[in-house]
């Protein structure tokens, strides 16, 4: 089986109106770095992103932190990670996070962690990464996404069998136990293929 040994989280800059997205964000952090699993994260120091890598850096966990040149002061660049990429532009910005990263967490966040998470959604449902996705539905935050993509599906916009691929956890001792199942999962699909290929 493929061994998750990075995950990327996607989150808001800003810390949010509840002060519980903090809470669960540092929690995701501690969670990540007693795994022994690396956070891939936007590299700032302000917000739900600082709160995950930095609780990940107090817990003994690596952190690789990915920021274009643009971002690094607006964002308030956290310079304490193992590992600091700066970026020309958005576009590296997302190619090295995806290819840093075994899965995806999308915890509360605004339109950039939208965007982020539903292209890798759309990524997925395309075929072009089998990589687990999953959405952090705390507090019922993403639950009217999850509620939109149900009613793209019963409208006939996502059609069978391109389904988009996620899990949903509601706490974040959920997280890792999702993320492990689902990368089981893919593993066991894929098995058929290879053992074909060998036998070619």
């Amino acid at each position: 089986m493929t061994r998750i040994r990075t995950v990327c989280v996607y989150c808001g800059s800003s810390p949010g109106a509840d002060p519980r997205h903090m809470e669960d964000a540092a929690a995701l952090g501690r969670t990540l770095a007693e795994a022994g699993i690396g956070l891939v994260y936007g590299g700032g120091n302000i917000g739900l992103m600082g709160a995950v890598a930095r609780a990940t850096l107090s817990a003994g966990g690596h952190v690789t932190g990915i920021i274009p040149q643009f971002l690094v002061d607006r964002e308030v660049m956290l310079a304490d990670v193992q590992e600091l990429l700066v970026t020309e532009d958005m576009h590296e910005r997302k190619r090295l996070m995806f290819e840093r990263s075994d899965a995806f967490v999308a915890l509360p966040g605004g339109v950039g962690t939208l965007e982020e998470l539903v292209e890798q959604m759309t990524w997925a449902q395309l075929g072009r990464h089998d990589k687990p996705i999953l959405i952090a539905d705390f507090g019922g935050f993403w639950s009217p996404l999850i509620a939109l993509l149900d009613h793209m599906s019963s409208q006939g916009f996502i059609r069978p069998g391109m389904t988009v691929p996620y899990v949903v956890a509601t706490g974040v001792d959920e997280v890792m136990p999702l993320l492990e199942n689902a990368a089981r999962l893919i593993d066991d699909l894929s098995e058929p293929d290879e053992i074909a290929l060998q036998q070619l």
